[in-house]
């Protein structure tokens, strides 16, 4: 089978070979403009994206095409000039769904998201994460180009306000993961409210270091955003409780939480997120049974790590009522690292391998 390295040098030499027939033929390219446009796209598929732009210059059937039927696209290896890149193709890509601009070193600046709205009206999956040179200016060109965002990922981007987010769920309703770990800026009790106003169908939600937020905010999550299946509150030392009182409560579909550094997570949290589950549990014995298997596991994840205010017992109760949260080697979903005292907390899999051992013993 050809390497992908291979596929993308041989694909690159017919490129720069088209550029030198172009020039000896008089641009006129015969064989590659009958190439059907579902067999040059299937080829653009087993290239990567840089190999896909050059394609695109080749000649203008092939540009046609590309530009038609491109619909994803990542930029992330461009280490310069990603925005003069970006300003460049946005008008010919108006078909994109899925954009990701992703960076080791920011270069994105307001302009090139600004081109994006304004060209790419389809577009659902945006990676915008480490531009921290943005600032409000992308988000409102976003709330008013691109409505039909189902993805989105700002981490990283620290320049944003809580009102220009409002201002952006407001207009991109249809968001269902949207990551937003280290927007130290737009961290607010507001945003929370008004994502839970906006976005009801929202699924996954990162919140990493927004560290001014408070069981305000997160309960109006609970309580505006039932769906939820993941939601990463780590740093998040403000909030108490209350707050994963209302997400046991209000959010059964939940299956990931992160609770790393809540220190003021008490067993009183535990406690409501292993009742949830027993109730759960007795009401779906009368109820038709899930077609989705993972419909009954409950949490899968769960990261507790430096919560150190809790006690084995209010742990190992929320671990006996969810049958996905492993402590044994190479499953860690129970994630406890930095809490001493939670060492004798164990999965069901850890007492059916004694068990076992045992009899064998015997």
């Amino acid at each position: 089978m050809v390497r992908s390295e291979e596929l993308n040098l041989c694909f690159q030499k017919l490129v720069m070979f088209g550029g030198e027939l172009r020039k000896m033929q008089g641009g006129v390219i015969a064989e590659w403009k009958d190439i059907p446009m579902e067999l040059l796209l299937r080829i653009m598929g087993l290239v990567d994206d840089r190999t896909v732009i050059m394609a695109s210059g080749v000649c203008s059937g092939w540009r046609d095409a590309i530009c038609l039927g491109l619909t994803h696209l990542s930029l992330s290896w461009c280490k310069k000039n990603m925005n003069e890149l970006v300003l460049s193709l946005t008008p010919k890509f108006k078909n994109l769904k899925s954009l990701v601009l992703r960076q080791d070193k920011p270069q994105l600046v307001d302009a090139a998201v600004e081109a994006i709205a304004n060209n790419c009206h389809d577009l659902q999956d945006l990676d915008l994460s480490k531009s921290f040179k943005l600032t409000d200016r992308s988000l409102y060109a976003l709330a008013r180009g691109c409505p039909n965002l189902v993805k989105l990922n700002i981490s990283g981007c620290t320049s944003f306000s809580d009102i220009a987010l409002a201002h952006l769920t407001a207009s991109c309703t249809k968001l269902k993961v949207l990551n937003l770990c280290g927007c130290v800026r737009a961290a607010s009790d507001r945003a929370l409210e008004a994502i839970a106003d906006n976005c009801r169908k929202l699924q996954v939600l990162n919140l990493g270091w927004w560290e001014d937020i408070s069981d305000k905010g997160v309960s109006s999550l609970a309580y505006g955003c039932p769906d939820l299946k993941a939601l990463d509150l780590c740093g998040c030392h403000r909030i108490t409780d209350e707050s994963i009182v209302a997400l046991a409560s209000n959010c059964p579909h939940l299956r990931s939480l992160g609770l790393y550094y809540c220190k003021n997570i008490t067993d009183r949290a535990m406690y409501s997120l292993a009742a949830n589950s027993r109730f759960k549990s007795k009401r779906n014995l009368w109820q038709q049974p899930s077609k989705n298997k993972y419909d009954d596991e409950g949490l899968m994840n769960l990261n507790i790590s430096q919560c150190t205010a809790l006690t084995p017992h209010a742990v190992q109760a929320v671990c006996d009522s969810y049958p996905a949260l492993h402590t044994c080697p190479g499953r860690h979903s129970l994630i406890i690292s930095g809490c001493l005292s939670l060492t004798s907390v164990h999965c069901a899999c850890t007492f059916q391998s004694h068990r076992a051992a045992t009899m064998q013993a015997h």
